[in-house]
């Protein structure tokens, strides 16, 4: 690691009812990758913010290569230097890679854009970072992991010298994230300072040199990487002990009734002829790689995509789905991996998004009962441990473990019996993901069933009492907790037929 080239000492900053930072202290070095760590709602994305000048800080200094600085605007920091390649990106699908690459800072020729020297200009960035991508090739039509890749490269254009990279590898596949590490690697022996946001506790030990914790808003602490174990930086982050100890029996009675039975389901080429049967009070978990048609599946159940064929069974009796609206008259409520797109509407208040799926038990008249409402939302405020200043908060100033919470609510709310839990704790930190652990296996002790897609190998045998595979878009295998191995399980989700 070389010099010091990023400080930021002491800052505060206060939101109307939330102390979002409390005197936070983060120090940045030239060719190093600095963790910054924390749960849901620690302040990590809000420091960042601070110092990008989107929040103007209400305490505190930050001094960037030898002097004191503030940002009015995103611009100002880009044009100094410091950028952040964002979690959810930010690009334009229609335009070419190029374009995205300098969107509002257009290379000119007269009073042209000058698409040729931005090609030209798009490659040599491209070159320097070992990545082979046409800058000519439309935005839309690269994998997530590529997108990923032209944002960096986006950054590298406005001459960086510290890059923020926010929960970069929450979408790639292992193949992206290992092509991810390369690049990171490589910026970091180019004496860049590198700012790493990640709740995977796995990637900090590979890509990280110090890890910068925080918690409810204050700084913990700065640990040297290879000298901490990964239970010291859990402690720090949530002040507690998580215990991760896999399933090794099924929480489930041998007599337990069947819920749901699905058979022959098919719909397109990510739905073949697939069979499974959901007993009460069970956590079903569904494995598999990237594409192997886990969500297809649920989504073609649940009538949020058509069907080709199959049959499904309610409680012995067979049932006509075809909409969302006919699933969750039946009892079946869907938590989206995508919260943001399906869960929730993030300029709607957390009582808004809680009853939103139970609307008519709230209705007088043509007028909704907001009283009613309210008491409903701040009941599974409380049940769920959901941080907000109040009910009236809007969904978008929560943290995503707190907007994940919010749709759970929904659907308890609705008093769904079959819940399907799809990619339930994906971008949430090491301590909400407990509560929303501890959360599912009471519901599932209260006679809930719940279907769970998980990529996440730990989290499947951690939580499942059986497990079905699948391998493009079939089903491969299934598994009681029993006999589940990381091994079997893998070997059945390779198993193309």
């Amino acid at each position: 690691m070389g010099d010091v080239i990023l400080t930021m000492k002491g800052i505060d900053k206060s939101f109307p009812g939330v102390h979002a930072l409390d005197h936070v202290d983060l120090e940045v070095r030239k060719g190093e990758v600095h963790a910054l760590m924390g749960e849901n709602g620690a302040g990590k994305s809000t420091l960042m913010k601070v110092l990008t000048g989107i929040y103007k800080k209400d305490e505190g200094t930050i001094t960037y290569e030898g002097k004191e600085v503030e940002f009015s605007n995103p611009r100002e920091a880009q044009d100094a230097g410091i950028v952040i390649v964002h979690q959810e990106l930010n690009m334009m699908g229609h335009l070419t890679v190029a374009q995205n690459i300098f969107i509002g800072r257009e290379i000119m020729k007269g009073k042209l854009i000058d698409d040729k020297k931005m090609n030209e200009e798009a490659k040599k960035l491209f070159d320097r970072l070992g990545i082979d991508i046409d800058p000519t090739e439309t935005m839309s039509r690269l994998t997530v992991g590529k997108q990923q890749m032209c944002e960096i490269a986006k950054a590298i254009s406005h001459d960086a010298k510290v890059i923020i990279f926010d929960e970069p590898s929450a979408a790639l596949t292992e193949a992206e994230i290992e092509e991810l590490f390369k690049i990171i690697c490589d910026l970091r022996d180019k004496q860049l300072g590198i700012v790493y946001i990640s709740h995977r506790m796995d990637e900090i030990k590979v890509i990280t040199d110090r890890v910068t914790v925080m918690r409810d808003g204050g700084y913990v602490g700065t640990l040297i990487t290879e000298d901490c174990t990964k239970d010291d930086i859990i402690n720090m982050m949530v002040g507690r002990v998580i215990y991760e100890e896999p399933k090794t029996q099924s929480a489930v009675a041998p007599d337990a009734p069947v819920v749901l039975k699905v058979e022959h389901l098919n719909a397109g080429r990510m739905v073949q002829d697939v069979s499974f049967e959901l007993r009460k009070g069970e956590i079903l978990g569904f494995s598999g790689l990237m594409g192997a048609g886990r969500t297809e599946t649920a989504r073609a159940l649940f009538g949020a995509d058509p069907k080709d064929s199959g049959d499904v069974y309610i409680n012995g009796k067979k049932v006509d789905i075809k909409t969302p609206q006919d699933a969750v008259r039946n009892g079946i409520g869907y938590l989206s991996e995508d919260r943001k797109r399906y869960g929730i509407v993030v300029d709607k208040t957390i009582a808004e998004n809680s009853t939103m799926a139970s609307l008519e038990r709230f209705m007088k008249g043509i007028f909704i009962n907001k009283k009613k409402e309210n008491e409903a939302a701040q009941e599974y405020v409380d049940a769920l441990n959901t941080k907000t200043p109040g009910v009236d908060q809007l969904v978008v100033n929560l943290s995503g473990g707190n907007q994940q919470k919010v749709v759970i609510a929904k659907w308890l709310v609705r008093n769904c019996d079959i819940l399907i839990f799809d990619e339930p704790t994906r971008g949430i930190d090491v301590g909400a993901k407990s509560e929303i652990y501890t959360l599912m296996n009471k519901l599932a002790a209260e006679g809930k069933s719940i279907i769970m897609i998980s990529s996440e190998m730990t989290e499947i045998l951690r939580m499942s009492d059986r497990i079905v595979v699948m391998c493009e878009g079939k089903k491969t295998g299934e598994l009681s907790i029993e006999e589940a191995t990381q091994e079997k399980i893998m070997h059945a989700a390779t198993l193309r037929n």
